[in-house]
C-alpha cells in the first residue's frame, strides 16, 4: 500500500460498500425466488381447483369440502388422486356424490380392527 491513510480508508470503505451491495443483491435474489415459488404454487392450486370444478358435481364438491374440514391430509390425497385421474383421461363423466362416496371409501386407509376376548 502507499501508506497514505486516506487511500487505505477509502479502500476499506469501498470494500465495505461492495460487501453491502452483494448482500443486498443476494437478499433480493432470494426474495425473487420465494415470490416465483409462491406464484407457481398459486397457479398449480388454481389449475387443481379448475379441474375439480370441471369433473365434480356440486354434491361431490360439498362432500369433499366436508372431508377437508375434518381430515385435511386425506382430502389433499383425494384431490391429488382426482387430478391425476383427470389428467390421464380416466374420468369419463362428472363425478357425483355417490361416486365420491365410493372413491372416499376406496382411498380411505384400512383401519385394522382388533377383536379382544377376555377369558
Amino acid at each position: 500500500m502507499s501508506g497514505n491513510p486516506d487511500d487505505e480508508r477509502l479502500d476499506e470503505l469501498r470494500r465495505e460498500r461492495l460487501q453491502e451491495l452483494q448482500e443486498q443483491a443476494d437478499g433480493q435474489q432470494e426474495q425473487g425466488n420465494e415470490e416465483a415459488q409462491q406464484a407457481a404454487e398459486e397457479q398449480a392450486q388454481a389449475q387443481k381447483d379448475a379441474l375439480l370444478r370441471q369433473y365434480l358435481t356440486d354434491g361431490a364438491r360439498q362432500r369433499l369440502n366436508a372431508v377437508q374440514m375434518s381430515k385435511p391430509e386425506f382430502a389433499e390425497q383425494v384431490e391429488q388422486q382426482l387430478v391425476a385421474l383427470a389428467q390421464s383421461g380416466r374420468i369419463q363423466s362428472k363425478i357425483d356424490e355417490q361416486r365420491m362416496k365410493q372413491l372416499l371409501k376406496e382411498l380411505q386407509p384400512d383401519k385394522k380392527r382388533f377383536n379382544i376376548r377376555r377369558r
